[in-house]
């Protein structure tokens, strides 16, 4: 028992460096609500999202690729061909991801912060 408790407190402190979460935990509203977005312009939440892809997804997908699974990298194309089609999919995976993908929770990332990271990234990777 204790070993499976030091094994988990160590993969969550590895997850947490290699994630580089500094921040503290934030609770916030389900992901498939609608978000109330009129106090936040487009440009604020793209660049909101860029922002957090930087700190948590660029160590592992730099400039949208993927160095673990070349084939799964985060260009429109390539998601497409995963059934990866929406903000919600991409979340989705955040929240419960494949092998070699670490989790992030709502306690690392927030709802709100993971769809603006979500959106960026079928932004800025589309083509």
């Amino acid at each position: 028992m204790r070993l499976s408790v030091e094994a988990g407190l160590f993969s969550l402190i590895t997850a947490c460096i290699l994630s580089g979460c500094n921040q503290e935990p934030r609770r916030s509203p389900d992901i498939t609500a609608p978000a109330s977005r009129s106090a936040v312009t487009a440009d604020e939440r793209f660049r909101t999202g860029e922002r957090l892809f930087k700190q948590y997804c660029s160590p592992c997908h730099p400039d949208g690729g993927n160095v673990t699974e070349p084939h799964r990298t985060l260009r429109g194309s390539d998601l497409k061909a995963n059934n990866i089609n929406s903000p919600v999919d991409i979340v989705r995976i955040m929240r419960n991801p494949k092998p070699r993908m670490i989790r992030f929770d709502v306690e690392t990332i927030s709802d709100g912060d993971a769809m603006a990271i979500a959106e960026y990234i079928l932004t800025k990777f589309k083509n």
